[in-house]
């Protein structure tokens, strides 16, 4: 799935048949900004607007803007794949979240998890 981005926001790609409308939502925050247009470049254009509207928003009242996908992120894996990502990580002299931050599917300790 393709999303747009600007100003380091990501936003959604979706259709509506029946409206036939292009919408979309601003992704990986908890306050609601979406944005709509008949063509693809109107959707991009209102997206850019929107987040443009939403800072300008924070700015005037002071407010500061959510940063998205902020936080942290707990994921329920097997002991036995946490004990592997572990032990890597130490042999790497990393800590766990960087050793998951710079691992990828195809890294071998998924493999055989």
């Amino acid at each position: 799935m393709k999303y747009f981005e600007y100003k380091g926001y990501s936003g959604s790609i979706e259709y509506s048949e029946e409206d036939n409308l292009l919408f979309g939502k601003v992704l990986g925050i908890q306050g609601l900004i979406s944005y709509e247009g008949i063509t693809g470049k109107e959707l991009g254009n209102d997206f850019q607007g929107a987040i443009n509207d939403y800072l300008d928003d924070c700015r005037a009242s002071g407010k500061k803007p959510e940063k998205p996908f902020n936080g942290s992120f707990n994921v329920r894996i097997p002991t036995k794949l946490r004990q592997k990502a572990a032990l890597l990580a130490m042999e790497a002299k990393i800590s766990l979240n960087n050793f998951a931050a710079e691992s990828n599917a195809s890294t071998p300790i998924f493999a055989d998890a």
